[in-house]
């Protein structure tokens, strides 16, 4: 099988090599994922770090052939625990169906780098 570099205009982990995500045959990763806003580089607060994350991991994935359905897990890493209810209330907008939900990590890591409060990862099945 062959690998792909899954990347998106705007996205990038700081100038390294490291594309947005990689697929191999139905099996889509992605890297670090933060909530910076794609046109004007800015982190802002919490709030809009976690909204621009999933609207940024939305994008990832549809670059990558599918779309939030297709996740089957998320770590998310926090700055700081006190951002874990921003977090559920745009968790239950990207997957509303309790019956139809990925697996979820969340865990601290005060080493996420400047203004970065929030990052995650995903993992997802892509049909097809």
């Amino acid at each position: 099988m062959t690998r792909k570099s899954i990347n998106v205009e705007g996205f990038s982990h700081g100038g390294l090599p490291i594309p947005a995500a990689s697929r191999v045959g139905p099996l889509l990763m992605t890297g670090g994922i933060h909530g910076l806003d794609l046109e004007t580089g800015e982190h802002g607060e919490a709030a809009e770090q976690i909204g621009r994350m999933f609207a940024n991991l939305e994008k990832i994935l549809k670059a990558g052939g599918c779309g939030l359905e297709a996740v089957v897990r998320m770590t998310v890493y926090v700055k700081t625990p006190e951002v874990r209810q921003a977090i559920n209330d745009e968790w239950l907008k990207a997957f509303p169906d309790e019956a139809s939900r990925p697996a979820r990590h969340t865990q601290n890591n005060d080493h996420l780098p400047g203004p970065m409060l929030v990052q995650c990862d995903a993992t997802a099945y892509v049909e097809g």
